[in-house]
């Protein structure tokens, strides 16, 4: 159904969507670990969104996107050159029709930090070598998105998402890499589950070649584990520029900014990311480019790439590497997706 509203709605809306997003002490499942054709423009993806990743990425642009679309990708992206030390693991299924979106998230968001040497007691060095600290979150959320046409052009949504999650804790086996410690908090077991309701919102507003979007994660900011794991909110905005609207078919130019900053494992985090995708024969074979800035905390970046091929009619293979120095985010993901 359509909902026409006033100007001064849409207005406060945004303003509301923006300046909620505070951000909080706590763990975060990182936005650029959702959407092959997403994380191979670097995560410059709030103002594009124009496929089922924007259950994910900003839900409002299912209005914008195709007329049934029902997908299934995931894959790693980690930081893992010193400690402190994580990686974010997600598998993913949505189905997505304009109005309307159904998604399925499976989360394991695993962090390593330093042990604390005042926990060490008075030995020889062997003696006091200890692991560090591990900690693994692993969840399953449930979405639901719903999208309201304001007026032309402009389009505001919200995904609505029942997560269950459990955290797991212990200390890590001395002299392992990151790397090493990273998989064996993957493999702890134990913990009880939480079941916490919460939900995204987004606002997408298209005039001809231009693409203006903004979204917010985790409205609800939920707990697990008695407050050892928390999901902080987290607020990005994005334009594009895609000039298919204009007559020149295949190429988008886009790019995004974290409006605040928010807590990691590794620290605060606060990205401003760029990409490009650029379309050959007719929609049938799409490369893109990215890369992203840390504006804060460590200051580390990466650089990404990907591809899509169309298998035959209607599907698409999606993939995307993730790239950097010794201590940047380094990653992969596969995607299909069916287009009707």
């Amino acid at each position: 159904m359509r909902i026409v509203t006033s100007r001064r709605s849409v207005l406060v809306y945004v303003c509301a969507l923006i300046l909620t997003g505070s951000a909080g002490t706590s763990s975060a499942q990182i936005v650029e670990s959702v959407g092959s054709r997403a994380l191979g423009m670097g995560g410059a993806f709030v103002a594009v969104a124009s496929d089922s990743s924007a259950t994910w990425w900003n839900p409002a642009g299912l209005a914008a996107g195709p007329y049934v679309e029902v997908a299934v990708g995931g894959g790693p992206v980690e930081r893992a050159g010193d400690l402190p030390a994580w990686r974010d693991r997600v598998l993913g299924v949505a189905v997505t029709v304009p109005a309307l979106g159904f998604s399925y998230y499976r989360l394991r968001i695993t962090d390593i930090q330093r042990s604390d040497p005042t926990d060490q007691p008075a030995a020889s060095r062997e003696d006091t070598q200890v692991g560090p600290s591990l900690r693994s979150f692993s969840a399953a959320s449930w979405g639901v998105t719903l999208v309201h046409s304001v007026f032309s052009g402009v389009h505001v949504a919200t995904t609505l998402k029942y997560v269950r999650g459990t955290v797991r804790q212990d200390t890590g086996t001395a002299g392992r890499s990151p790397s090493e410690w990273l998989d064996e908090a993957e493999g702890l077991d134990g913990g009880t589950a939480d079941n916490r309701f919460d939900m995204d919102a987004g606002v997408l507003a298209v005039v001809g070649a231009v693409r203006v979007g903004a979204v917010m994660k985790n409205l609800l900011a939920p707990q697990f584990g008695d407050g050892a794991f928390r999901l902080p909110r987290q607020t990005r905005v994005g334009v594009a520029l895609d000039p298919a609207r204009g007559g020149r078919p295949g190429l988008i130019l886009a790019a995004d900014v974290d409006a605040l900053a928010y807590e990691t494992a590794s620290g605060r985090r606060q990205m401003v990311a760029a990409g490009v995708e650029q379309w050959f024969g007719v929609q049938r074979f799409g490369v893109r480019a990215g890369g992203r800035v840390n504006l804060t905390g460590a200051h580390e970046g990466a650089a990404t790439a990907g591809a899509s091929v169309l298998v035959r009619s209607g599907l698409y293979i999606d993939g995307h590497v993730v790239g950097g120095g010794a201590d940047a985010e380094r990653g992969w993901g596969l995607a299909g997706r069916v287009t009707f």
